[in-house]
């Protein structure tokens, strides 16, 4: 059906930007909370075998990890077609928050593994539905696009990153310090806030933004609605071949994740073709689709180093990180506030960088900045070398490292995160913006993925490899940073001048 989007928007601002994002800021900032609260302590409930966790070996928690981290994002894909074609992107918002609030709950309650799975499952689907629909109506607070919309993203990146410190001081301390269903529940508590947020405020601050469905009697969409579906069945007929011929095997955690990998990939490049080739879009729009897919291939990457914050490096702050402060051992889980702490620093200084360089007509490209982050990522990753290899010794690390590292990721994240949600609604063709910030956030699907797949091999019988499994990440990000610097000019030409 078609929704009149006619009714006049209260177009109130504070600090210069539409009140309706600092809607979503609230929204988000409570989602957030949730998400990362309960990601902080996820794996190390999953391997825990004295204080109620599940026991796993780390091989096997890494996996579940890494599927449940990689499903969230993954799960954006369907969540944005749900809105561009069925609810509209406030509904999927709210229907995604309730969902998300119901998962937790189970998550709470003290239980075996099948009840516990399945409130993960509850969870993934609720992000979903949730996270590419959220950062889809910010973009649409800023029609006229610009620096101010590069300003508007940042702000709304601080929301996500105060509800990710928030969430790990809280849950991170109420689970491995009290219980750890009390951490789970205090995210069920969050989500009740994001919910009562949007309820209250959304329709008055954001009007009709976000009610927008494609009109099923549109012959066209209809059309793409056949070819999506012969699409569906095509990847079906894939998948079930590389299964039956035990290419995929998913009878075990770590295999189920190495297939959900091949999944992912595949989803992500056929989805793309999909896009440009039965999507109905010109030339114009084309080039900017293969722009789009060389960012998510640069994001996907750098969320495969920057998410192991939750499962490598959780792990190597956990055995092998001097916890002592002033006499108190904090919880591990602690350090992974250093990257939303750092954010809430950096992001206004770098949004008020980006409004200055164009003041000045000072062009510093988005390709230019994507291949900063990576670059960024690469050098964390040098400091991480360094300090594996005073771990082989037999000695506990300083705490320094790990916050220098800490440091390098967030920077490199301010450069790619924001910049990249801004960019997947800049370019995106109208009728596919919900799908497309999907895909983006399918990358870092697939990073957290890889993320939780590498800290399998992190345990104390291979711990004489850890110099060279963090190397191995920093060559392949300085790598891709320098290749895609080399690539700046033709990527920028195919953006057809939008910034």
């Amino acid at each position: 059906m078609d929704v009149t989007i006619d009714k006049p928007v209260r177009e109130t601002t504070l600090f210069g930007h539409p009140m309706g994002l600092f809607v979503l800021f609230f929204t988000e900032m409570w989602e957030r909370f949730s998400y990362y609260g309960m990601r902080a302590i996820l794996l190390l409930f999953l391997i825990d075998n004295v204080r109620g966790g599940l026991g796993l070996n780390e091989s096997d928690g890494a996996a579940i990890y890494g599927i449940y981290t990689a499903s969230v994002y993954l799960l954006s894909l369907p969540g944005g077609w749900i809105a561009d074609n069925l609810l509209g992107q406030q509904k999927s918002i709210f229907y995604g928050a309730l969902v998300i609030m119901l998962g937790h709950i189970i998550l709470a309650i003290p239980s075996g593994p099948g009840l516990f799975y399945v409130g993960l499952c509850v969870v993934a689907i609720g992000t979903g539905l949730l996270k590419p629909n959220i950062s889809s109506i910010v973009g649409e607070l800023y029609p006229e696009g610009g620096a101010r919309k590069d300003a508007g993203f940042s702000i709304f990146y601080m929301g996500i990153n105060t509800g990710s410190l928030l969430g790990i001081s809280v849950v991170g301390y109420l689970g491995q310090k009290v219980g750890w269903h009390y951490g789970f529940g205090a995210a069920a508590v969050a989500m009740a806030l994001g919910i009562i947020t949007f309820r209250v405020f959304a329709k008055k601050y954001l009007g009709d933004r976000g009610n927008y469905v494609v009109a099923v009697n549109d012959g066209s969409s209809s059309g793409g609605n056949r070819s999506l579906l012969i699409f569906l069945a095509i990847l079906v007929a894939i998948l079930a071949v590389l299964q039956l011929t035990n290419v995929l095997d998913m009878t075990t955690a770590q295999g189920m994740a190495k297939a959900m990998g091949t999944i992912i990939s595949l989803i992500a490049v056929s989805y793309f073709l999909y896009i440009l080739f039965a999507g109905g879009l010109d030339d114009v729009e084309k080039k900017r689709v293969i722009v789009l897919f060389v960012f998510f291939l640069a994001s996907a990457l750098f969320w495969a180093g920057n998410e192991q914050q939750g499962s490598s490096l959780q792990l190597f702050a956990d055995r092998y990180t001097d916890l002592n402060l002033f006499g108190w051992e904090m919880p591990s889980s602690w350090f992974q506030n250093l990257n939303p702490a750092f954010i809430l620093i950096f992001s206004p200084v770098l949004a008020a960088f980006w409004v200055f360089l164009v003041n000045r007509k000072i062009d510093y490209a988005v390709p230019a900045k994507f291949a900063t982050s990576l670059l960024l990522l690469g050098l964390a990753y040098v400091i991480m070398v360094i300090a594996s290899r005073i771990a082989l010794t037999g000695v506990r690390t300083s705490p320094f490292f790990l916050t220098f590292a800490y440091l390098f990721f967030t920077l490199g994240e301010l450069f790619l995160s924001p910049v990249g949600l801004s960019a997947f609604s800049k370019l995106s063709p109208k009728r596919y913006t919900s799908q497309l910030m999907g895909l983006w956030f399918v990358g870092t699907s697939l990073g957290n993925l890889i993320a939780g797949l590498f800290a399998g091999g992190f345990d104390e019988k291979n711990v004489q490899q850890l110099p060279d499994m963090f190397q191995s990440v920093a060559y392949f990000c300085l790598g891709f940073g320098i290749l895609l610097l080399i690539l700046v000019k033709p990527l920028k030409r195919w953006m057809g001048g939008i910034q």
